[in-house]
């Protein structure tokens, strides 16, 4: 189902490659925007154009509802919008969203997809560290952050702030979109040439199967005897536009290594891990980090699962750079040991290199990052 949101008149028109296979670089966003397939309340802000996604902001009006929820084939986002909410918020002025509640957002952008072009959303890094669990929900889907081809309509965050309360305003950057064309995924094979290439991680073994496996680095060796840090309970808000404003002691407990190499995850703890594994994404590629197997433990990890071209990459200023880990047990206590496997990055084709990669020119936050928090706290 789409819905109302018109095409409008543009001079600039927008055309892909033929046999095109790929996901839409920073310029192609921005003929996108040119040509009326991006629909912008307001024109884009600096740094709103990634090397291979848009941030999307948020709109001025929040609407507490009774509970999440997908529209269905059917229905709007506005219709159910109306039959769940408990009352709006206006966040014109910036207004504080508590946690364990759930707010449905307009955004600023809408969509008017062509037939070859789909889009899939994804919480942005920092959004993810903050635990702000944040999904993309667009009119009659039946699947959250994925927008369907063709599709012409508005976009709405449904939001849940997880362990800190958050301050938002119009404008804050929550989520980011990647518009695709065809089906661009690395085969094994294909990822395994990349890698002989480039050497997408930094180990001699490396787990190819399905994408790149990550593990998880409970030793300590590189971060000063410490492995990751533990949310603290009962904070004071965090304005998620605010760079460097908070000590980090106020938030996150550290963690230090155990002799063991192992971590007992507490259920309804939040913490900040990292990777064993340094990794870099070619600039002609980009990289998500996929769902891991719940069959394999009880824990979710990583919320924000985009990784730019450049990430990492030498010649983008980094080294190699750890995967963030954002972990939550579920249901029970669950024991992690150092080394074992926590998700795997998948491969995909660019359509053609971005201006700028990640690290170069855009305020890119992680570029050679070891174990990080987001970019809120100063340490």
């Amino acid at each position: 189902m789409t819905s109302g949101t018109p095409l409008k008149d543009h001079s600039v028109s927008f055309s892909l490659p033929i046999h095109a296979n790929g996901i839409l670089p920073d310029r192609m966003i921005a003929a996108m925007a040119d040509s009326g397939l991006i629909l912008p309340a307001y024109p884009f802000v600096e740094s709103q154009i990634q090397p291979a996604s848009l941030d999307l902001r948020l709109g001025d009006i929040a609407y507490r509802v009774r509970a999440s929820f997908l529209p269905g084939p059917d229905a709007t986002v506005a219709e159910r919008i109306d039959e769940l909410k408990l009352h709006d918020i206006s966040l014109a002025d910036g207004a504080v969203l508590e946690t364990n509640c759930v707010y449905i957002v307009p955004l600023l952008e809408s969509l008017a997809l062509p037939a070859e072009i789909v889009a899939a959303a994804n919480p942005k890094s920092s959004t993810g560290r903050l635990d702000v669990f944040t999904r993309v929900i667009a009119d009659g889907t039946r699947r959250f952050d994925m927008i369907g081809a063709g599709y012409h309509g508005p976009l709405y965050a449904e939001i849940s702030p997880k362990t800190f309360p958050v301050l938002l305003r119009e404008g804050s950057r929550l989520s980011q979109v990647r518009f695709r064309t065809g089906d661009a995924v690395l085969s094994d094979g294909e990822l395994g040439a990349l890698h002989g290439k480039e050497r997408l991680v930094d180990t001699d073994d490396a787990d190819l199967t399905g994408g790149v496996a990550l593990s998880v680095d409970l030793s300590g060796a590189s971060s000063g005897g410490f492995v990751g840090y533990r949310a603290k309970r009962h904070t004071g808000v965090v304005d998620v536009d605010r760079r460097g404003g908070y000590p980090v002691e106020d938030f996150w407990e550290a963690i230090a290594a155990r002799s063991d190499g192992s971590l007992i995850l507490d259920p309804g703890e939040f913490y900040i891990l990292a990777s064993k594994e340094a990794v870099q994404v070619p600039p002609d590629y980009a990289a998500e980090m996929v769902p891991f197997d719940p069959l394999v433990g009880e824990f979710r990890v990583h919320y924000a699962g985009f990784f730019d071209p450049g990430f990492g990459y030498a010649g983008a200023g980094g080294k190699g750079a750890r995967a963030v880990l954002e972990v939550r047990s579920r249901e029970v206590p669950f024991i992690l040991e150092h080394g074992q496997i926590v998700g795997r990055l998948v491969y995909e084709k660019m359509l053609a290199r971005p201006a700028a990669l990640y690290g170069q020119r855009i305020g890119s936050n992680y570029q050679a990052q070891g174990l990080k928090l987001s970019k809120h706290f100063r340490v």
